[in-house]
């Protein structure tokens, strides 16, 4: 199986990205769980609120692996919540530290901020200086963990585009 992590800074398209590319495999994205549980959540939340929600995404991902038989999508994984832990809390509490360095994707697509930003009651961070700042602690992040990965741009089709074609690259690796 073909375990493809989408992963980026918020309002980067990862949620478009994985629905496309659910769609054209034929599977269904393991959904950025972060969402649900905020959305009927009174903030503010705390380091131990992201904990959670670590926990139940490395949950569903795990779920997903045993179920899923050609390729699994995820519509975020446990590198948002490091990440989201050390720019908000300026640590990363250890379950997550050590869920990330044991998740095993075969490709990262990384989400490029080059889509505008839009304002959702959920996101935190509109200002091009933080959103470059969070991008590159993701592809640092990637890069320090020896992570497969590949920088996902370019605006609606094309986004899906140049992710079909990194995911092709990998299948051909492979064979």
């Amino acid at each position: 199986m073909l375990k493809i992590a989408i992963t980026g800074p918020e309002s980067t398209g990862k949620s478009s990205l994985a629905k496309s590319l659910a769609e054209i495999y034929g599977v269904k994205a393991i959904p950025e769980y972060a969402r649900e549980y905020l959305s009927n959540f009174e903030l503010p939340y705390t380091i131990d609120d992201i904990v959670k929600i670590a926990r139940e995404q490395e949950r569903l991902i795990k779920e997903k692996a045993t179920t899923s038989d050609k390729i699994l999508i995820a519509d975020t994984e446990l590198l948002v919540c490091k990440i989201w832990t050390i720019f908000v809390f300026n640590k990363v509490p250890e379950f997550i530290r050590k869920a990330f360095a044991e998740q095993q994707f075969d490709l990262y697509l990384l989400c490029d901020i080059d889509l505008a930003w839009e304002a959702d009651p959920l996101r935190e961070n509109p200002s091009k200086s933080e959103r470059k700042q969070l991008f590159e602690m993701y592809r640092v992040a990637l890069e320090q963990a020896n992570c497969c990965y590949a920088i996902i741009s370019g605006k609606d089709e094309q986004r899906v585009q140049n992710a079909i074609k990194m995911i092709g690259a990998l299948i051909e690796k492979n064979k």
